[in-house]
């Protein structure tokens, strides 16, 4: 199922059922990214044809909700409402990332007929600025939570000691509400947050960031954050971006990869152009990503 957004232009929303569950992926938009993998410009231009002149890929902006019994999940719920002060303070996320914008969570959760107090829970794979500023919005002058019924969980290793927090600017002062409020839970290991929907910890790109798996009526699907950024990096796992600790992150990818093949699993990333699904697939000496 797609839906348009009003003004005509083509679709940023698209669901899929894994089993008895409903899941559903908004886009948010586009990011203009420069990879700066560890190899020559030969390898990674041979792995990513679609980069431009400058070396950079247009990668998705995911956002992941999902409807299981009586639980309604939203996966990294994206940044701020794109007519919001934040998004106007801060036109291009990244200086030299140029950032496109489509109509966002809150428009397609309209769509989608879900009121924000419907939602039970909200998962954060790691605290990026593309993946969890829309745990708030904007209201009176001030932040309000946007899910005020929900329990918010994140990776303990990404909050305590956060060298961010605190920080004029910061915008985890939105996480930092969202504590204040007693509605964030801190995960250590896997936990399972609602009938048939798991955090499971893939540190690398953060220190505590996770993936997400939800199995339903023997179907299996996953919301992999950014254990991957483009689909490159499944065929090459040990190619990581500067940012990451490249040996956490090679460590879940190998420990990941096998079992996702394994289960024949759905996959959403929180990069892959739009939508994002797709599946990993064995190919005997190594994975590859295979949309779908």
């Amino acid at each position: 199922m797609a839906a348009q957004d009003r003004s005509g232009n083509a679709s940023f929303i698209d669901t899929r059922h894994v089993g008895d569950a409903t899941v559903t992926a908004v886009s948010e938009g586009g990011l203009l990214w420069s990879p700066r993998f560890p190899v020559s410009e030969a390898e990674w231009r041979q792995a990513m044809p679609e980069a431009d002149a400058d070396g950079r890929v247009w990668l998705g902006l995911n956002v992941v909700i999902i409807r299981l019994g009586e639980a309604l999940i939203v996966v990294d719920p994206g940044m701020d409402d794109p007519d919001s002060a934040w998004q106007r303070e801060r036109p291009r996320v990244w200086p030299d990332w140029p950032v496109t914008r489509t109509p966002g969570l809150a428009a397609a959760l309209v769509e989608l007929a879900i009121a924000p107090e419907d939602v039970t829970h909200v998962a954060i794979t790691h605290p990026h600025v593309d993946h969890y500023p829309g745990v708030v919005v904007e209201r009176a002058g001030g932040l309000a939570p946007r899910f005020p019924r929900a329990r918010h969980f994140l990776g303990r290793a990404d909050w305590e000691g956060n060298p961010r927090r605190g920080t004029p600017g910061s915008d985890l002062d939105r996480l930092e509400l969202i504590d204040h409020l007693g509605l964030l839970d801190l995960v250590d290991g896997e936990r399972e947050i609602a009938p048939g929907v798991t955090i499971m910890p893939a540190p690398g790109e953060s220190p505590g960031h996770c993936v997400v798996r939800l199995e339903s009526a023997g179907e299996v699907f996953y919301v992999l954050g950014d254990i991957v950024h483009h689909a490159c990096e499944i065929e090459h796992p040990d190619w990581s971006p500067p940012h990451a600790d490249a040996g956490a992150l090679v460590t879940a990818r190998e420990r990941i990869f096998p079992t996702i093949a394994s289960e024949r699993a759905l996959l959403a990333t929180a990069h892959e152009p739009f939508p994002p699904w797709g599946r990993i697939v064995d190919t005997g000496d190594g994975y590859r990503w295979q949309r779908c």
